[in-house]
């Protein structure tokens, strides 16, 4: 059985002073990186999924129409548009290891992994059936956001899911406690990454 490595969205418009910056973005990007340095070769797939907008247009909906007025849960303020530094993979985060980049967003609405695709047209699920994964670790941003969607995903695609839970961060605490919790009832582990 391989396992692959799930990084979710760590990016300059999800981290400190981006659109939809959150606390903590820029330290689990860095602490992303010092697992990779460690434990990349524990991995047969090392993905990494970028929020990726249409920069002309709401992207289905997913972009608030009045940009003083989203909702923050269907609609959103402009975010990670492609090409943009907001895109851009957060400085802190070592992509050296990353085996395949995914983009999601393009033109809709999107939050997993799993609704990504590379430059190639390749999804997330097609390379796990190539490498035979069956077991995957999680981390990234947003907990309560694009790492629960992705962590569903996987589950729902028969993996054994491992959230590494200090290789994340959240919008807030309830929620993202929350999302833990709905994880780990559908079948998640939740562990440290790092020994206490």
């Amino acid at each position: 059985m391989a396992r692959a490595l799930f990084i979710v969205d760590v990016q300059n418009d999800f981290t400190e002073g981006g659109a939809l910056g959150v606390e903590g973005g820029d330290a689990v990007a860095r602490a992303i990186t010092e697992h990779l340095a460690v434990h990349h070769g524990d991995y047969a797939l090392i993905l990494a999924s970028r929020d990726w907008h249409n920069a002309d247009d709401d992207n289905g909906g997913h972009f608030a129409v009045d940009p003083a007025a989203p909702d923050f849960v269907d609609t959103w303020p402009v975010h990670c548009v492609a090409n943009t530094a907001g895109a851009a993979y957060d400085p802190g985060l070592d992509t050296s290891f990353i085996s395949h980049h995914l983009k999601k967003g393009q033109g809709i609405p999107a939050y997993s992994l799993f609704e990504g695709v590379t430059d190639e047209g390749v999804t997330a699920a097609e390379l796990m059936r190539a490498h035979g994964v069956l077991d995957v670790d999680l981390v990234g941003i947003a907990t309560d956001h694009c790492v629960r969607a992705t962590g569903l995903d996987a589950i729902e695609h028969g993996a054994h899911v491992r959230v590494l839970t200090d290789l994340v961060a959240g919008v807030a605490p309830e929620p993202s406690e929350a999302a833990l919790a709905e994880l780990a009832h559908a079948g998640a582990e939740l562990a440290q990454a790092r020994p206490r």
